[in-house]
Formats: structure tokens, C-alpha cells, sequence
């Protein structure tokens, strides 16, 4: 498994972060786990505290990007990195929990192609959520639901797991900041491959600040998620026959001297 953390000035959240997964993942339930932070440019301690960790735990992978910065760059970085069969896209801020993970890496062994955590379904808990960002998330996830035919209702949110050639057949992914949350799980959506989604736990940072900005990215929410409803409008055969192609399978032909 492959757990891929975007952190940008993290330097308080990411060394509990990583001791969590590691403890939980790696030394309780044996799980050959790699972590791959992608250093977002931070001006903080970050990376030495990632360094820290990985004298105790060496799957874990630090991977120091150049600007410009970006949430969605940075995701795709680290999946440039990822060696897992599966690919888990986690927070820093220790909003998301290390207990969820593991039940995402358990789902997909049962056959899923992807697994998506809701945090708006039965049994799920959510904790400081600010009051304005929860009711715009409603109004977009439930437009999203109407827009594709779905039941689900967080694919916005982050956190999710993915078997790599997933990832591979759906990418590469263009969006450079949060978008990419919803370029990800829609194409993987739309290309049909076998989902489910499960409850979850989520908290609200206790340190740091977070760097959405809803006015700034409400233009890329909105492209990206018209990018990828004519595709599914206008275009679901050309999407259905990529996630049925086989990878790496054209070979150079040389004619014989």
C-alpha cells in the first residue's frame, strides 16, 4: 500500500501524523506500507520532522517539490512515486484517521476497485467542521449527485483509496490545486470501475490554517466538474474503452537489415 500525504508548512501535524499510520499500518497489522510526503514547498520545519519519523520507520518517503506550489501538483507528484498496488490520497492535519485507511486497504482486497469515504452516511463523524465550508460542500456534493447519477455524497472530499492501475488507466490528471479531488474520483466514476463507499471519521485541524480557498477555487471546482460531465456526456465510450485498454502493451516495430 501507498499512502500518498501532500503537506505544505505541516511542521506540528505531520510528525503525529505519520507516527499514527506507521504505528497502526506497519507495526500492529504488518501491512507492507510505503508513506510518501511531498514537501509542497513549505518555509516551515516539515521536512526535518518527516525526516524524524523515517529514521524509525524507512517506508516512508520524503519527496521535495519546486515551485509553484499546489494541492493537486503535489498529489501528482507523489503518484509519480507511489511502487503499491494501491494508492490512498491522506491529509496532514490529521483530519483524516489511520483507522479508515486501514479499512480502505481491507474494502479494496474484497474485490473494489476504489474506495471512497463519506463523511455525511450512517456511522460516519465529523468534528469542527466550519459552519459556512460544511454548507457549500452540501450544496456541491448534492449538485454533483444530480449532475452524474449518484448515490454518493463527499466525492469532494480528499480522502480515498484507489488501486494504482486505476490511477493509471484514469490519469494523467491536469488539476493543480483541491480540484483534483473531484478530477479523481469522478473519472474513476464515469470510467465505471467497481466503488464503494464507507463512513468515516473527520476533524477539523487544531493547528495551522487551511489553504482553500472557497472563492478562489469555486471557478476550478466549476471547470473541472463540466470538464468531466461532458465527458460522460458526450464521450462515455471513449471513457469506458480507456479503463479496458491494457498499459505498456505497443512495441517499436524495426524492420530487419
Amino acid at each position: 500500500m501507498s499512502i500518498v500525504i501532500p503537506a505544505y508548512n505541516e511542521q506540528e501535524n505531520i510528525g503525529p501524523c505519520l507516527e499514527e499510520l506507521m504505528t497502526l499500518l506497519v507495526d500492529q497489522s504488518g501491512i507492507d506500507a510505503e508513506v510518501i510526503v511531498v514537501n509542497d514547498n513549505s518555509s516551515d520545519a516539515t521536512e526535518a520532522e518527516v525526516l524524524k519519523c523515517r529514521e524509525r520507520w524507512p517506508s516512508i518517503r520524503l519527496v521535495r517539490r519546486q515551485p509553484p506550489g499546489g494541492f493537486g501538483r503535489a498529489i501528482r507528484t507523489g503518484l509519480q512515486f507511489v511502487r503499491g498496488s494501491v494508492v490512498i490520497i491522506y491529509m496532514a492535519d490529521r483530519s483524516d484517521h489511520p483507522e479508515d485507511a486501514l479499512r480502505y486497504y481491507e474494502t479494496i482486497q474484497e474485490g473494489y476497485d476504489c474506495v471512497f469515504g463519506s463523511r455525511f452516511i450512517k456511522g460516519a463523524e465529523v468534528k469542527r467542521y466550519p459552519t459556512v465550508k460544511l454548507w457549500v460542500n452540501r450544496c456541491v456534493n448534492k449538485a454533483i449527485q444530480w449532475m452524474f447519477w449518484t448515490p454518493m455524497n463527499d466525492l469532494t472530499n480528499a480522502f480515498k483509496a484507489y488501486r494504482t492501475d486505476v490511477v493509471d488507466h484514469c490519469g494523467p490528471y491536469r488539476a493543480c490545486h483541491f480540484n483534483i479531488t473531484l478530477e479523481m474520483s469522478l473519472s474513476a466514476l464515469i470510467s465505471g470501475h467497481r466503488i464503494k463507499e464507507i463512513p468515516i471519521r473527520w476533524e477539523g485541524r487544531t493547528w495551522g490554517s487551511t489553504n482553500l480557498r472557497m472563492r478562489e477555487m469555486g471557478r476550478r471546482y466549476l471547470c473541472t466538474l463540466l470538464m468531466l460531465f461532458f465527458q460522460r456526456v458526450l464521450m462515455s465510450d471513449d471513457v469506458v474503452a480507456e479503463r479496458q485498454r491494457k498499459l505498456d502493451t505497443a512495441i517499436e516495430v524495426i524492420p530487419e537489415a
